[in-house]
């Protein structure tokens, strides 16, 4: 597999600092893509962008609450000045609070939710339209499904779930005429099989 194939494509990854979005930082960065590392906190993020650094990428870390409008859009608006257009973007913030049902505090079902929807779509509209602009570009939106085994105390982990492959399917209808092409991946997809995705599609 060529491992320039992404070189020139710039690939934003909400949630980057741990778990998938890390790995698909690495991955897209070991094609050549220049990645642009978003999440809360600079713990992680800023180690995952250094190690693309040192390993000779090309990626740059960017501390936002993408939950927020504001946060959002300073994002997106910061990688297109560094970058010039943003290619790809992958939606993979997420929180998951675990909390029973009928102890549930409002503030951890309102937190969920921005994060993990409201999110998505924020940054579905900011950088969508970047790439309406441009040349079009491709969304995945990254989708926990639940289990039968795994549904203990995550109400509203899943209720956010299950909205944003709602969500996902929605956009991919509407973004499709402009040339943006949208794809809800489930977790424990196979990162190759993500890459594909993006490779058939820019």
């Amino acid at each position: 597999m060529d491992k320039k194939e992404f070189k020139g494509k710039v690939v934003l990854i909400t949630g980057a600092g741990k778990g998938s979005g890390r790995k698909l930082a690495e991955a897209f960065a070991g094609h050549s893509a220049t990645v642009a590392a978003n999440d809360i906190s600079p713990n992680n993020v800023e180690e995952v962008a250094a190690g693309i650094n040192a390993r000779g990428g090309n990626a740059r870390a960017y501390i936002e609450d993408v939950a927020k409008k504001v946060g959002a859009q300073a994002l997106v608006k910061q990688v297109e000045d560094d970058f010039g257009c943003i290619d790809i973007l992958v939606n993979h913030a997420a929180v998951e609070p675990r909390s029973a049902l009928l102890n549930m505090d409002e503030w951890d079902w309102h937190r969920v939710l921005d994060v993990n929807l409201t999110g998505a779509f924020l940054m579905t509209q900011s950088v969508g339209r970047v790439m309406r602009a441009g040349a079009g570009g491709v969304i995945i939106n990254i989708v926990t499904v639940a289990g039968r085994d795994e549904s203990s105390q995550r109400a509203a982990f899943f209720a956010s779930m299950a909205g944003l492959e709602s969500f996902s399917q929605q956009a991919a209808r509407e973004l499709e005429p402009d040339g943006i092409r949208v794809f809800t991946v489930k977790t424990g997809t196979d990162i190759e099989a993500i890459l594909d995705l993006c490779r058939s599609s820019t």
